[in-house]
Parts: structure tokens; sequence; C-alpha cells
């Protein structure tokens, strides 16, 4: 597997995750698992209802060439994504050693420093301007609409080569969120 980014794997992550990375084994074709747009997933059908069993899959979840596929060791078998696989659903001001930054908390326990292992975005889905974080493997999580109205409480004039606005700054790095008009 190629293309590794591990952006949005904080070492403390790293080290509770299995290594997917290095793990090479044959495409076994398609799994009847879909993680829908709203953040919640489904596996022939039925709604997985157990947080454990999503966070156990989100575990070996891995993106390549714009394909999601939950791989072991042995097997590598394709699922859909309507949007993105992940949902930020809480958020906090912590300090680091780069100043104020925004911890983001993914809906499978996911932590993300913005600024530091992870970025902030707004791109289009469905005619919606919605909000991203990435996350490990080149893959990316919707920021949760509390989540991010709570963050909006915390833009302030931003001068970027993006352009002049509204955005946030975390662990020293600028996110440009919205135009001056």
């Amino acid at each position: 597997m190629s293309n590794i980014d591990l952006k949005g794997l904080p070492t403390t992550a790293a080290s509770s995750l299995p290594p997917v990375h290095t793990w090479s084994p044959p495409f076994c074709g398609d799994m009847d698992l879909v993680i829908k747009a709203n953040g919640e997933w489904f596996h022939e059908g039925g709604k997985i209802k157990r947080p454990a069993m999503v966070t156990m899959f989100s575990r070996i979840l891995w993106f390549d060439a714009g394909e999601y596929f939950l791989v072991t060791p042995v097997e590598k078998v394709r699922i859909q994504v309507e949007d993105a696989p992940f949902l930020v659903t809480t958020w906090q001001w912590v300090e680091t050693e780069l100043g104020r930054t925004i911890e983001f908390k993914t809906q499978t326990e996911d932590v993300l420093l913005l600024g530091v292992d992870s970025d902030l975005w707004m791109a289009t889905y469905l005619g919606e301007e919605r909000p991203y974080v990435s996350m490990r493997y080149g893959m990316k999580a919707l920021v949760g609409r509390n989540v991010f109205y709570g963050v909006v409480d915390s833009l302030e004039p931003v001068d970027t080569s993006e352009g002049v606005g509204m955005g946030i700054i975390s662990a020293g790095k600028t996110y440009f969120l919205l135009q001056d008009e």
C-alpha cells in the first residue's frame, strides 16, 4: 500500500491502532457496509447500534485511490462511504507547546489536534458547504453541525493567502473560513 499519510495520528493514537499501513492482504470483494453522510454505520441494511463495534471497524479502515476498505493482515474488503467516514462530535480548547489548540474528538474516540495532526477546511457535499478535518491515512472527518457552531464562536479576523476574513487560529496555524464582503 502506498501514499501513506499518518496525519491525524498522534503518538498515543498511533500506538493504539493496528498497523494497517503495514498490511498488504489480497482484495476479497465488497462488503455490504455503508457509512452514511451523517456518520451512521449500516451493515446489510441495518444500523450498527453498538458504538464499540463501529469503533473497532474504524480502527481497520483504510483509504486508497478514492475507495475505502476494511483491512486485516489476511483480507481486504471494500465498503461504501457516502461522504466522510468519521464524525467530529465534541471539541475543546487545550493548551499545547504550540499555544492554544482546538482538540476535536470523533464518534469513534479519535482525538485530533487542529494545526498539529489535522487541518480544517470547507468543502461542498450535495450543494451544502460543510466543514472537515483531516484524519489518518488521508481520510477525513465531518465536523458535526453543533461542534462547528461552537467553533464559530471563536472566529477572529485573519489575513491569509486565501483572503481576508474570519477564521480560527489553532496551534499557531490559521484557518480561513469566511471571506470578508
